[in-house]
């Protein structure tokens, strides 16, 4: 054989077995008298008679963000699968899992939102405010309302044991408000 085997043509180009039988029926292949192909000069002849407009090109692949990838390795990790390394390149089985556990995740939520079980973080953040800020105003009036009742049980002025308590209990809410609630 002086030249290469259709199968072996296809491999050198990329193409399939079926695609150099069809050049070689519409005349697109150079061959030798004895049926195999010439590769260098029926790539010479394909390059000149194929339309490019009909050619398959690998499809442009668009890069991934060093986000995208790193975002794909926590869930990965968070749910104890095997993550890449950064830089390493994610597989798509691994972006696929990712997107998976993804989307399971989103539908649990979903569920225990329906449920009542979790609720808004700004929500909660206004209620804990508002009832920190009750919690405060009660203090705030509670030396005016027991001052009168504790000093005659101690026998002493009512001004003067409302202004202790006062004093005391508006350092201790100072002491309390340095507290800030994370709901991260």
């Amino acid at each position: 054989m002086e030249g290469v085997s259709e199968r072996q043509y296809a491999a050198h180009a990329g193409l399939s077995r079926g695609a150099i039988q069809k050049a070689k029926t519409a005349g697109r292949m150079v061959l030798h008298p004895d049926g195999s192909i010439d590769a260098q000069a029926s790539d010479t002849r394909r390059a000149e008679t194929t339309d490019p407009s009909k050619t398959r090109r690998p499809p442009k692949l668009k890069p991934v963000s060093e986000a995208a990838v790193t975002a794909v390795g926590d869930t990965l990790r968070e749910q104890g699968l095997a993550a890449p390394m950064v830089g390493g390149g994610t597989t798509f089985l691994q972006a696929k899992t990712a997107n998976e556990v993804l989307k399971a995740q989103e539908r649990r939520l979903k569920l225990l939102k329906l449920k009542g079980e979790l609720i808004d973080r700004s929500r909660a953040t206004l209620l804990v405010f508002r009832l920190a800020r009750e919690e405060r105003d009660a203090w705030v009036n509670w030396p005016a309302r027991v001052a009168a009742l504790m000093a005659a049980e101690l026998g002493m002025e009512p001004a003067a044991m409302q202004r202790v308590l006062t004093s005391h209990v508006r350092a201790h809410l100072d002491e309390l408000a340095e507290v800030r609630p994370d709901f991260r």
